[in-house]
């Protein structure tokens, strides 16, 4: 029997490809042990042990970003979250870690170094963090979810995906995505989202918008977030809903897309075929524009600035976009050409290899 360590958390970004392998992993070895490694503290706390995994946890140690007393602290505290992991190797018997980035990957990474395991990284936005960064100089495998990551010996995986994403017959489930949001399945639907929190310029300019934009015989599915604070124009052909618990339906019924472009957003349109205006979020790193690089490249999207995104400027870019079937058609074409559907079964074959190159027993056919 293999035993996996699968170590992320905090963010969606790190927890749901990290569910999405520990549930492939189950599916195909029902024997095989998989562990998750987290904090108390972050989303992985409530999501690992709903989806039925045996959550292990440590304490959040931040790489400190300025001289101060937590900075002094430090040192101790990490050297004793990596002994925390070992131990943790150690009693499991664990045969690999498998790591997402997040706090808890660097001293997972450090940990099976030292306990002489395989490391194998899957790292989901273009601009890596640091824990993929540092890890990914020992790791036995690197996967990535879009070509170009700057991370050593990283190899093009994809996401791994959601089984509802994954497997979406989108035109089998159109009528019954119809259906649900109380739209029309013979006519185009732009999906306007801004992820689970909303975005706030995305959801100003698309309410501003929203005459123009049903006015070119679309109808507009706005997915606003928990924190929007635009109200609904209450127009015809204009479905504004705070959340979609079923994300897969929007996603089947959207023939086109305004959206932010974190990771598994941009994995999920590109995977699926799904022409998009990507808005980046203009605060952090800037990796959501890294995010949509190559599927703009490609010509499977439009990038525009959070700043820009205005009436104006939908009346001028967005509004001939959807009025061009035949650009549409082509921008499909090349956003499936750089997404991946599986991204779960090739994070897994890497974990695999790696295993097999350790000549650990049984590896080869866990």
């Amino acid at each position: 029997m293999t035993t996996y360590l699968l170590a992320g958390g905090g963010t969606a970004g790190h927890v749901n490809p990290l569910l999405a392998v520990a549930d492939r992993l189950r599916e195909r070895d029902p024997e095989a042990s998989v562990l998750v490694l987290g904090t108390a503290e972050g989303l992985e706390s409530r999501l690992v042990p709903a989806r039925g995994y045996e959550l292990l946890t440590i304490e959040k140690v931040p790489f400190p970003r300025r001289p101060n007393g937590a900075a002094l602290r430090f040192p101790s505290r990490f050297r004793r979250s990596i002994a925390d992991v070992r131990a943790m190797i150690a009693a499991r018997g664990v045969d690999v870690v498998v790591g997402f980035g997040g706090y808890v990957s660097t001293p997972a990474y450090l940990a099976a170094r030292g306990a002489g395991i395989p490391v194998v990284i899957h790292e989901a936005n273009a601009r890596p963090g640091l824990a993929n960064r540092l890890g990914a100089r020992f790791a036995a495998r690197v996967g990535v979810a879009f070509a170009g990551t700057p991370l050593p010996h990283a190899e093009f995986v994809g996401m791994p995906l959601r089984r509802e994403i994954e497997a979406l017959d989108r035109r089998a489930q159109r009528p019954v995505a119809a259906e649900f949001f109380g739209l029309d399945p013979a006519r185009p639907v732009l999906l306007v989202t801004g992820g689970s929190l909303g975005a706030r310029r995305i959801n100003r300019t698309t309410v501003d918008s929203a005459a123009t934009l049903t006015g070119t015989g679309w109808q507009v599915l706005h997915v606003t977030g928990a924190k929007s604070e635009v109200g609904d124009p209450g127009i015809a052909d204009y479905r504004m809903v705070e959340y979609a618990d079923r994300m897969d339906l929007a996603l089947a019924i959207a023939d086109a897309a305004v959206s932010r472009a974190g990771a598994a957003t941009v994995s999920e349109l590109s995977a699926l075929g799904i022409p998009a205006v990507y808005v980046p979020y203009p605060v952090g790193n800037g990796e959501q524009r890294f995010n949509a690089a190559g599927v703009v490249e490609a010509g499977g999207g439009i990038l525009v600035d959070d700043a820009d995104f205005l009436p104006e400027q939908v009346s001028r870019e967005v509004v001939p976009m959807l009025a061009d079937r035949d650009r549409l058609e082509r921008m499909a074409r090349a956003a499936a050409s750089v997404g991946a559907l599986d991204g779960t079964d090739r994070m897994i074959e890497l974990v695999d290899g790696a295993l097999r190159r350790d000549g650990t027993p049984g590896a080869a056919g866990a």
